[in-house]
């Protein structure tokens, strides 16, 4: 198969896994779904796929996208394959400031929410980025500095959670992402930083290629390293703190999306990053129907059917993934010695 096929075969996976997602539930039929979608059928159906259905799927794609390109300017800047928001402290600050804005009532708005997501990212990002200068820029090292930078932050966001029981349910939705209850507001507040990062990460894709080599290099062609580089990472810092924002931390797509892209359209950037976010798209989107008919098939408890979240499904794919990953690399490390 050619790099020319990859783009669109990853489009029709999207696709694919969208109408899935769009079709899943009980109350109207896929083939009803997909009328409806195209403005046809009862005033019921145009409702549900209008008002829930529709929504949640633009906020899946969001969400996706954007862990997508945030994981292959990680990868790329940090040059670490095994590089994703969860293992970076990327992702646990943004959850961080979400949950910190939830218990102390900051919440209200969902500019205000993702203003603290990205404060919490940062935070996040910058606490790797000093601890990592002082300990050395070995990958293996720096990842397991991120799994406890992240465990760190996670603990952080629990002990304000117990603070606040009361608010524990509200807020737990931060720990394990979930697209449940995902609406217009959602998607309204979603698609500008999406299209921000988008811009901003298409004016550093060249410069990607040269920084995921190594810095002697990227100098010796011209390239101000520093900010450069200060630029990716600010992109990748919006992208992660935006999908935490809209639906909290969906773990491992940011590790699953840039890989799965790079198999098919390889290391260039101008190709790997759009591959990417459309790969991460298709990957959340996928998992919220998974997640969805499994949720169909246990028995409701009561009046209440118990959800599985979107979190959990890509949290058990990616943490397969991330296993293979570690192992090449360490091989792959170990055979260059």
């Amino acid at each position: 198969m050619t790099r020319r096929l990859a783009v669109p075969l990853l489009l029709l996976a999207l696709a694919v896994a969208a109408l899935a997602q769009l079709s899943v539930g009980t109350s109207v039929g896929p083939l009803d779904a997909l009328l409806a979608l195209f403005g046809a059928g009862g005033e019921l159906n145009l409702t549900i796929v209008g008002e829930l259905r529709l929504p949640r799927m633009l906020v899946a794609l969001g969400t996706g996208a954007c862990l997508g390109l945030g994981g292959v300017v990680l990868q790329a800047v940090l040059r670490n394959p095994m590089a994703s928001p969860e293992v970076t402290g990327v992702g646990s600050g943004a959850v961080l400031g979400a949950v910190a804005a939830t218990v102390f009532g900051l919440a209200g708005t969902a500019a205000g929410l993702t203003a603290a997501a990205i404060m919490g990212g940062v935070l996040g990002g910058a606490a790797l980025w000093l601890i990592a200068s002082r300990a050395g820029a070995d990958p293996l090292r720096l990842v397991v500095l991120g799994v406890l930078v992240s465990a760190v932050l996670a603990g952080l966001s629990l002990v304000l959670l117990t603070a606040r029981p009361q608010l524990a349910g509200a807020a737990a939705r931060w720990l394990v992402g979930s697209l449940n209850g995902r609406t217009w507001e959602h998607w309204h507040a979603l698609w500008p930083w999406l299209l921000l990062v988008t811009l901003v990460l298409a004016l550093v894709a060249p410069a990607l290629d040269l920084l995921a080599v190594d810095d002697d290099h990227a100098k010796a062609v011209g390239l101000a390293v520093p900010p450069w580089r200060m630029l990716a990472l600010l992109g990748a810092v919006l992208a992660t703190a935006a999908s935490v924002a809209a639906v909290g931390a969906v773990a491992f797509v940011g590790l699953l999306a840039p890989h799965a892209a790079r198999l098919l359209t390889g290391a260039e950037h101008r190709l790997l990053l759009p591959s990417a976010g459309i790969a991460g798209a298709a990957c959340v989107c996928g998992a919220d129907f998974l997640a969805q008919a499994v949720t169909l098939l246990v028995p409701a408890s009561g009046s209440q059917r118990i959800g599985v979240p979107v979190g959990a499904v890509t949290a058990l794919a990616g943490a397969v993934v991330l296993i293979v990953v570690a192992r090449r690399f360490s091989s792959a490390l170990a055979g260059r010695d």
